[in-house]
């Protein structure tokens, strides 16, 4: 040991590295947590109407007309209580198509509708998938567990390609 140096000199270091990895951890542990319950946010303003449909209008649009964004078709109901409408819609996604009928769940208070169904679900849960692939990649670069970053990856992966497969 060098005289002119403390004899504390060793102790601080480890306690400063001590340190910035609990910020590290702390940091990355946040946008983590940050990036999943934004994609469950974005998920659920979907997936709330197509898996809690107890109580709400259930049937089938036959889409007649396709703008930019909005495609539009007459409604049938299914469920008892629900009212047919001449006109309802739907968001345009890769996988509406003009001429097609869909099984939907009508939003309550409005004249838009959602797919219900296998479909549906999977479709509205896309968003957190996208999180999940986020998450995987901070968890394991910036948390540095590739284990679990590889867990997050796969669930992501599977969750996209399903609601590609169904839809």
């Amino acid at each position: 040991m060098i005289p002119a140096m403390p004899a504390t000199a060793a102790p601080s270091r480890q306690a400063s590295a001590t340190a910035l990895r609990l910020g590290r951890l702390a940091a990355m542990g946040t946008v983590t947590a940050l990036i999943m319950i934004a994609g469950v946010w974005a998920s659920w303003g979907t997936a709330q109407y197509v898996m809690l449909t107890k109580g709400r209008e259930s049937g089938t649009i036959e889409v007649t007309r396709c703008d930019h964004d909005v495609c539009t078709g007459p409604y049938t109901p299914v469920s008892s209580g629900s009212t047919a409408r001449q006109r309802v819609a739907i968001a345009k996604t890769v996988a509406v198509a003009k001429g097609e009928t869909y099984t939907v769940v009508v939003k309550p208070g409005s004249d838009e509708v959602v797919r219900s169904g296998p479909a549906g679900v999977l479709y509205a849960w896309v968003p957190l998938g996208g999180a999940l692939l986020l998450a995987s990649v901070v968890v394991a670069g910036g948390l540095r567990r590739p284990r679990l970053g590889k867990i997050l990856a796969a669930s992501g992966i599977a969750l996209l390609t399903a609601a590609f497969a169904v839809i």
